[in-house]
């Protein structure tokens, strides 16, 4: 039989067991003892440290004779300086394994601490690129559990981890397969006291997600599936979390949206990450909240390439009016979660943008882009998410 070059050809990756639902974090002990971690590290970001779910978790690994160990020394955009001190912490506490416990910057420095714990290469030498992630000793990886408390990055369902270089502002993809959490705990409970601003901004980098994975051109009917469904979910129940912080089924509900972005996109992202990731190595601006900025600019940048892909999302979700009806659903979203309208007002100099501009053009999301991303129509895109929409 003759080969037929339209059929399509991938590798497919789906994410580790779940433990889903309120309350579920009091199984936080079981889980270590049953991935081997007897003296685990629990990573957490600086905001989170001294809050009553941070001690919850810590008094149940310690009733359980795990200890109480914390490293919380995390930023908002986690770069190689954190992760050398969370590696300090780590082995001079004798610690077996780390829970990563919190939003996407402590859940991936969480998950890149256990994993360079027993590599001799500098983190940079695992970059997403290629089989890099070849060159490390698996053996050396850490077990990692991971809870997290935001609904948003979906990085306890990943097999990578971002971090930023502190001299050159450059965000970079670590990657590995073992990064992959042993065990994640979805408890919806613990992001009841989100702040509102992390709500939505979270909220809509799960959307992001979504939304990229769903228009990248690349083949992969499964995270196609996925990405419309966590699409939905976004549209009905952020609105709902947000409004109504106690509301623990649109709380829920964004918690499996923000798995499924993570898990969707690994068929792809886009110009919105590509131009997001830049501004926030550079400014340190939150990352959901930069997606949410730029997210109408980038679909009238693609709507030449998806228009159709988006009308049948928007008949699928319940929006009326096809592209422009999903567009205005998007604003309305923007606008009701108090998202600033374009990237001034986060901070962003029009002086700096041919310096984003590169990097955008360099950063690894930009080639699951449906338009081509060039030095041109990306700078002009800049200048377009600079002014409030």
């Amino acid at each position: 039989m003759s080969a037929d070059t339209n059929v399509p050809t991938a590798n497919w990756s789906y994410p580790t067991a779940v433990k889903f639902g309120p309350g579920r974090l009091r199984e936080l002990a079981d889980h270590c003892k049953s991935t081997g971690i007897t003296r685990p590290l629990l990573v957490t970001d600086k905001a989170l440290a001294g809050l009553p779910i941070t001690a919850q978790a810590l008094d149940i690994l310690e009733e359980a004779g795990l200890g109480r160990a914390v490293f919380s020394e995390v930023d908002p955009n986690p770069n190689e300086r954190n992760l050398e001190a969370g590696l300090k912490v780590y082995r001079s506490g004798g610690h077996d394994g780390v829970v990563a416990f919190g939003g996407g910057s402590a859940l991936d420095l969480g998950k890149l601490i256990a994993f360079m714990v027993g590599q001799t290469r500098p983190v940079w030498d695992f970059e997403d690129i290629g089989d890099w992630w070849t060159r490390a000793d698996a053996s050396g990886i850490a077990p990692i559990i991971a809870v997290p408390t935001t609904a948003g990055t979906g990085s306890e369902v990943g097999r990578a981890g971002v971090l930023t270089n502190s001299e050159t502002h450059k965000k970079k993809i670590i990657f590995h397969p073992k990064i992959l959490p042993s065990v994640t705990i979805c408890d919806p409970e613990l992001t009841v006291g989100m702040p509102k601003s992390i709500t939505a901004g979270t909220g809509m980098d799960a959307l992001a997600h979504c939304l990229e994975a769903y228009s990248s051109p690349f083949y992969h009917p499964m995270s196609q599936g996925i990405a419309l469904e966590g699409m939905r979910l976004v549209f009905e129940n952020l609105p709902k979390a947000y409004a109504n912080p106690t509301d623990l089924v649109a709380r829920a509900h964004m918690m499996s949206a923000a798995a499924m972005g993570a898990v969707a996109f690994q068929k792809g992202l886009g110009a919105i990450h590509a131009l997001s990731h830049p501004v926030g190595a550079v400014y340190n601006t939150h990352h959901g909240t930069t997606n949410a900025v730029v997210m109408p600019m980038v679909l009238e940048f693609n709507r030449s390439s998806i228009s159709d892909r988006i009308e049948a999302a928007a008949a699928y979700i319940g929006i009326k009016g096809g592209f422009e009806g999903f567009y205005a659903r998007v604003m309305d979203l923007r606008s009701d979660l108090g998202i600033p309208g374009g990237l001034a007002a986060m901070g962003v100099e029009e002086s700096r943008l041919d310096e984003l501009t590169e990097m955008a053009l360099e950063d690894p999301s930009c080639g699951g882009n449906p338009v081509a991303m060039t030095r041109t129509n990306t700078r002009a895109l800049y200048e377009a998410c600079m002014q409030a929409r």
